[in-house]
């Protein structure tokens, strides 16, 4: 009997307890999971180094530039909780195949591409099966590990994909660009997007349909708009200024759906994320500290890649090279926390691993002006370790908060799109800072600053919300 079939929940008697060797045995289901998850972040940074090329070949302009990069992210975030009740209700596999088969089939339109709209058509689409992808990602691997010990190590590594895909992108998007050209790119997902509907078809158990959960599409329209409005009001802010009439407009109109939303889930039967979900300190907690954490990390990756670039005069490659031990970090940083959560609680480790995190962004601003580069590789390390050692901890305390496996995409959905605003703010600060300071080296200190600020925010609100002791059931 395998793994997937031991730990599958539908058909099957469950036995009495979780089988610990063919868990350690059987780690398919990671692989599968990790590998979409993988695809999805991979082509958030791959894009940004092929922009130039793909402008001047395709002859965008200026605006089909920014869509082409934005349309994605502004899909994906939108659609994250709308993707998260979908698996819940016909089940969470289904969901994660069908995100899988959908944004490798967007990934070859993308290739093909003839010109600049209709790459940004393909994109679209691409970040609506990005948004199909994820949230069933954490719901898969909680059901396919129900003992905390190998549920702990495969969020570990899970989440450390976010991390190695972020610095990979710019190191690999540079490399194809530069060798094969840019539609490489999107090529590369065709393979990666096959091996993991393959996995996860094989070695994934089915997930239950709950086809009592019903979608509230008025609820669903309303967060889609929030989120949308609010992703693109921060990645307008970056370029126009925080003050500009259409940023100010964009977050008012996200207020307005967002309490919309509000509403319509008290009045609902069947609401997308049920009262008592928001209520729980551990989910809503957990899913703030995602967001300040996701912003420190990403804004620091912002403000590095284009002090690298544009100060250093480092290549696409070269910088990509310099980021390198801001990430390097997360593999082991993961696997470690994993390991040691058993022991250890999830508390310890986020709160560690946020002061860690904030102690390097807090040597970068205090390193002066124009510091050397070696006197930057140990805050980029800390701040990459202390990311990733959090991350498992605080990924583990919102699926655990979930009232029930009914609602596991919904958890995972709310966190991911809590993370992703945080990335988006994150890199919308950092560039307004830049833009807008008196000197770039001052809006670059000033912009590490105030990332140290959000992760020792993160470290408090885990100290208030993150169980303290071991979760073993």
């Amino acid at each position: 009997m395998t793994f997937a079939e031991s730990a599958g929940g539908g058909e099957s008697m469950p036995s009495p307890e979780p089988a610990p060797e063919s868990e350690r045995r059987s780690w398919a289901p990671l692989l599968a999971v990790c590998a979409g998850y993988f695809m999805v972040i991979l082509d958030v940074t791959a894009i940004n180094v092929a922009v130039p090329v793909i402008g001047r070949e395709l002859s965008a302009s200026l605006t089909g530039i920014q869509w082409i990069t934005d349309g994605y992210t502004l899909v994906f975030a939108g659609f994250l909780l709308t993707g998260g009740a979908l698996g819940d209700r016909l089940g969470n596999r289904r969901v994660f195949c069908t995100g899988v088969a959908v944004f490798t089939l967007s990934s070859a339109a993308c290739a093909l591409a003839p010109s600049a709209p209709s790459l940004v058509a393909a994109r679209l689409v691409e970040g609506l099966g990005a948004a199909l992808i994820v949230p069933g990602s954490l719901a898969l691997l909680q059901q396919a590990y129900p003992a905390p010990a190998a549920r702990s190590r495969a969020f570990g590594l899970w989440g450390s994909m976010a991390g190695i895909a972020a610095a990979a992108g710019p190191l690999l998007g540079g490399l194809l660009v530069s060798t094969m050209g840019w539609r490489w790119v999107f090529l590369i997902n065709l393979p990666v997007g096959v091996a993991c509907l393959v996995l996860t078809l094989r070695h994934v158990a089915r997930s239950p349909r709950r086809a009592a959960r019903a979608l509230d599409w008025p609820a669903q329209c309303a967060v889609v708009a929030a989120v949308a409005l609010l992703t693109a009001a921060l990645n307008e802010a970056g370029r126009r200024g925080w003050s500009d009439p259409a940023v100010l407009a964009g977050v008012g109109l996200a207020v307005l759906a967002a309490a919309a939303f509000a509403v319509r889930e008290r009045l609902a039967r069947s609401p997308v994320l049920p009262p008592s979900l928001l209520c729980s300190r551990a989910m809503s907690g957990g899913a703030v500290i995602g967001l300040l954490f996701n912003f420190g990390f990403y804004g620091m990756v912002f403000t590095a890649s284009l002090e690298f670039q544009h100060q250093r005069g480092f290549s696409a490659l070269g910088t990509g090279l310099a980021l390198f031990p801001a990430v390097a970090m997360t593999m082991f940083a993961s696997v470690l926390s994993g390991r040691l959560a058993r022991r250890t609680g999830d508390r310890p480790l986020v709160i560690s691993g946020m002061l860690l995190a904030a102690l390097g962004l807090a040597g970068w601003a205090a390193a002066g002006a124009d510091p050397a580069y070696p006197l930057l590789v140990a805050p980029m390390m800390a701040a990459g370790f202390g990311t990733s050692f959090a991350l498992t901890g605080s990924t583990a305390t919102v699926m655990g908060a979930a009232p029930s496996a009914a609602y596991s995409g919904a958890a995972s959905a709310l966190f991911n799109t809590t993370r992703q605003i945080g990335s988006a703010t994150g890199v919308a600060l950092g560039g307004s800072l830049l833009a807008t300071a008196t000197d770039y080296n001052t809006g670059l200190r000033t912009s590490m600053a105030i990332g140290a600020l959000a992760y020792l925010a993160a470290a408090g609100l885990a100290w208030l919300c993150v169980p303290a002791t071991p979760k073993m059931t």
